[in-house]
């Protein structure tokens, strides 16, 4: 698979300014996506399970933390991979 040029668009023809810069934040907002989805699972995940379980609030401050801990874990992971590749 040919890789793109960087201000061209899948077709070769010109990208805007705007959709450059679009371009180059994508792998950014993944990974800022990758911490806010984790700690979502978990709090979603801990607040429905106490719900249903009758457990409040123990299964929610577990589920926050590894949430938030995995959540971390992934957006750490991919700065790194970031600060790699722009080497």
């Amino acid at each position: 698979m040919a890789e793109k040029e960087p201000g061209k668009d899948q077709d070769g023809s010109e990208l805007s300014e705007t959709a450059r810069e679009m371009r180059a934040a994508q792998p950014y907002i993944s990974a800022v996506w990758k911490l806010i989805g984790g700690a979502m699972v978990g709090v979603l995940g801990g607040y429905f399970l106490d719900k249903w379980l009758g457990t409040s609030p123990w299964l929610l401050l577990g589920l926050s933390l590894m949430g938030i801990s995995v959540g971390f874990y992934g957006f750490l992971h991919e700065m790194a991979r970031l600060g790699k590749r722009k080497r």
